[in-house]
């Protein structure tokens, strides 16, 4: 089996690629920031970090005119989801999560095993591949700089751990679930909250998820399905209860309405309207 095929290209710099091959890539690079998770089968390369091998589950990196190589361990084929990012995007992105304001940024490690990045980038590889482009929008830029950031802690490493909020910072956080809870149906960004905070985009999306368990975008989420319970109370059809509710669509409602509840949109309007 020899398949290697591009699933999303988008305007903001991000290509999703999906493989499952025997074949043997030769030397090269790539002018994009990549990195991967490996769901199958094994592979040894060459890196800028000398030869590494990866198996299911680890995540795999290469930067920017890495000069690197892939061969299969065995005569299994091996898979792996990646997600290429443009060099400015993820400049922008560095700079963000710096304290030093610098947007220089790069991967030291060509494989790891972490849980924290595995989950970010399967919940980004998701959002690109499946999500449409207003309603993955906030969940997409969450999922980033998490990523960066969990990324650049070595392993064994704790997570660093900011001091006690503050009333000040609190008082910040307040604003964006304001601005979140006055117009949930907006598809809002993480610029539009850091505006609003006067924090970078990844302290006000690191602050926002421990004052509240729950990152922007999913308690944006919680609001539209709020809005929905209400709007399915009311009498109004699934429908029009989707796209007044700020979901991409009927299916996008459900998917959401399931995960919080346990039962579809239409079986909770039966229970509550008694038919």
């Amino acid at each position: 089996m020899n398949k290697v095929e591009i699933i999303a290209h988008d305007c903001l710099g991000v290509e999703a690629v999906m493989a499952e091959t025997r074949h043997s890539f030769a030397k090269h690079t790539h002018e994009a920031f990549g990195i991967g998770f490996m769901h199958s089968g094994a592979q040894k390369s060459a890196s800028g970090r000398g030869m590494v091998e990866a198996g299911a589950g680890n995540i795999i990196t290469v930067n920017p005119r890495e000069v690197h190589d892939g061969h299969p361990i065995g005569d299994a084929p091996r898979g792996w989801n990646m997600l290429y990012f443009d060099p400015d995007l993820i400049a922008r992105a560095a700079s963000d999560l710096s304290e030093t304001a610098t947007d220089q940024y790069e991967f030291t490690r060509p494989v790891m095993d972490s849980p924290h990045v595995r989950q970010c980038f399967g919940a980004l590889f998701d959002a690109v591949t499946n999500g449409s482009e207003e309603s993955a929008r906030l969940r997409r830029e969450e999922m980033l700089l998490m990523m960066l950031h969990h990324a650049m802690i070595g392993p064994g490493e704790p997570t660093p751990k900011s001091n006690a909020r503050t009333a000040v910072a609190h008082a910040r956080i307040k604003r964006a679930k304001a601005l979140l809870d006055d117009s949930p149906t907006h598809s809002h960004s993480l610029d539009d909250l850091a505006n609003v905070t006067g924090l970078s985009k990844f302290q006000t999306l690191r602050d926002f998820t421990r004052a509240t368990d729950l990152t922007p975008h999913a308690y944006l989420i919680q609001r539209r399905i709020d809005l929905a319970r209400a709007m399915i109370k009311s009498g109004e059809t699934l429908a029009d209860i989707a796209s007044a509710a700020g979901f991409a669509d009927q299916s996008h409602l459900n998917r959401h309405f399931v995960r919080a509840f346990g039962l579809t949109p239409g079986h909770y309007a039966r229970a509550v309207r008694g038919n």
